[in-house]
């Protein structure tokens, strides 16, 4: 099937269903077992039914079966959020000893997975040049179980080499996983660029109108059954309704992301084109420093990108984002909505430094008409220099 196809029919099967188009949502707890025989194989896994609502129900097994379907894996997991499902991974293959290379342009959330929780169980990250390709052998212990990427990282934007870092990692049989949320399984196949384990925040473009928390850890099959049990070991389960929202919002999933994508690279020339902005951060531009990895690897771009001003007082910034009209100023992205934050990933690098010159903005370009954004964005520039 072709990738549009595939997007609206994975997952489906209405004939288990009376004929229904969308899988139904099951509210379940207590699964009742008709004899001791059908009780023991349910347990064991022999067949595929319902057990107890946390380990799965017919809404999260369509859920699940889609996103692994169109993203290329084996098979995936859903959890309560996207940094659930980045600590669920994480968790599911270390131990108290064991070491992680983590990149430095990774969500920050991941960071504090890492720094605050993880070190307790005595597991060591050492964080990584996000640019280093394949000289991550160089950092590679004896003990390095996972090499954790990010492309493009949330707030910088650095688009890092995957199949590189993920053919050394392997040498070392470490376990690759990427943070895919920014092109979703539309624009990138993680799997056929050599990474283990592809972790979403569905939250954003899968689920697309900013009304569910959600994520997934898609696997390969060597993977899968460690990421599961570990999984259900710790209680993740996610609400039926939230997996519906889940699947529901996968189906328009294709013709949603390529209208961000439109909309994004018109505003990104745009604003590059200021004679405020020093730079324009979204790998798609020919100029950027990542459009050559980014074109031999990605399958298109997303909404999300950054840029860099020239330094502008706290005045000047909160006179550019206090009166906007469609670009709201709020935290996630991946909805049908325009977002604005400024940004100090200064703030959180450890590995590599940051210097911009300036104030870091990142904009989430939705789904509203791209004349309207541009209009907005050019009365916030004018009411920032009047004041700068």
């Amino acid at each position: 099937m072709k990738e549009d196809t595939k997007i609206v029919k994975a997952g489906r099967n209405p004939d288990e269903y009376g004929g229904a188009v969308n899988p139904p949502v099951y509210h379940v707890s207590t699964v009742l077992f008709d004899s001791l025989e059908d009780f023991e194989a349910r347990r064991t896994g022999k067949i595929d039914k319902m057990v107890y609502g946390r380990w799965g129900t017919p809404t999260s097994q369509a859920f699940e079966r889609a996103v692994a379907e169109v993203e290329g894996g084996f098979d995936a997991v859903a959890y309560p959020s996207g940094l659930a499902a980045i600590a669920g991974a994480l968790m599911a293959f270390v131990k108290s000893g064991d070491h992680i290379l983590m990149t430095d342009s990774t969500y920050s959330p991941s960071r504090r997975v890492c720094d605050n929780f993880l070190t307790r169980w005595g597991v060591e990250t050492t964080y990584y040049d996000p640019l280093i390709g394949g000289n991550i052998g160089s950092l590679i212990q004896p003990n390095t179980r996972i090499v954790f990427t990010e492309a493009p990282g949330s707030l910088t934007f650095e688009v890092q080499d995957i199949p590189a870092i993920a053919a050394v990692a392997h040498e070392h049989d470490a376990v690759v996983m990427m943070d895919n949320t920014w092109a979703s399984p539309l624009f990138y196949k993680p799997f056929e660029r050599g990474v283990d384990i592809s972790i979403q925040a569905a939250t954003k473009y899968i689920v697309g109108h900013s009304d569910a928390m959600l994520g997934t850890a898609t696997a390969t099959e060597a993977t899968f059954d460690q990421l599961r049990d570990s999984a259900r070991s710790l209680g993740n389960s996610v609400a039926p309704d939230d997996h519906y929202l889940g699947q529901r919002g996968l189906r328009t999933l294709a013709v949603r992301l390529r209208q961000h994508e439109k909309n994004a690279i018109t505003i990104a020339n745009w604003v590059k084109a200021r004679p405020e902005v020093i730079r324009v951060m979204h790998p798609a531009l020919p100029d950027d420093p990542g459009h050559e990895i980014w074109k031999r690897d990605f399958l298109g771009s997303s909404g999300l990108f950054g840029f860099v001003m020239k330094s502008v007082s706290h005045e000047g910034l909160g006179a550019f984002l206090n009166e906007m009209e469609h670009f709201g100023m709020g935290a996630s992205w991946g909805g049908y909505e325009s977002l604005v934050l400024p940004t100090q990933p200064e703030t959180s690098r450890t590995a590599t430094e940051w210097k911009p010159g300036g104030q870091t903005m990142r904009l989430h370009v939705g789904l509203e008409d791209v004349d309207d954004l541009i209009e907005d964005l050019d009365a916030a520039f004018a009411r920032m220099n009047a004041v700068s």
